[in-house]
């Protein structure tokens, strides 16, 4: 584990029925680094099976979409997955 991405303090809100079936599986806070409260990521599951995070965004008046926060890269994006779903008790790896 990368300690600088130590993740920590994971809470898990659960996504009402309607939502579970379209995949969605709920939202995730948590704290990285001791330093930065990361709220509002959705868990959900992916068309082959498998969970992942999804970070928030926000829309521009145009349309656009930008995101709040993001990992720079997928080994970071897995570090985060991985760290968040063993907080939760999810026993799947992450790819």
């Amino acid at each position: 584990m990368n300690t600088l991405l130590k993740v920590t303090g994971v809470r898990f809100v659960p996504a009402p029925a309607r939502q579970l079936r379209a995949g969605l599986l709920g939202w995730a806070t948590f704290v990285m680094a001791g330093q930065v409260r990361v709220d509002g990521v959705a868990i959900r599951r992916t068309l082959d099976g498998r969970r992942a995070l999804s970070f928030p965004e926000r829309t521009d008046s145009s349309g656009r979409r930008h995101p709040v926060i993001r990992p720079l890269d997928d080994y970071t994006r897995r570090e985060i997955e991985t760290q968040v779903f063993a907080a939760l008790g999810f026993a799947e790896a992450v790819r």
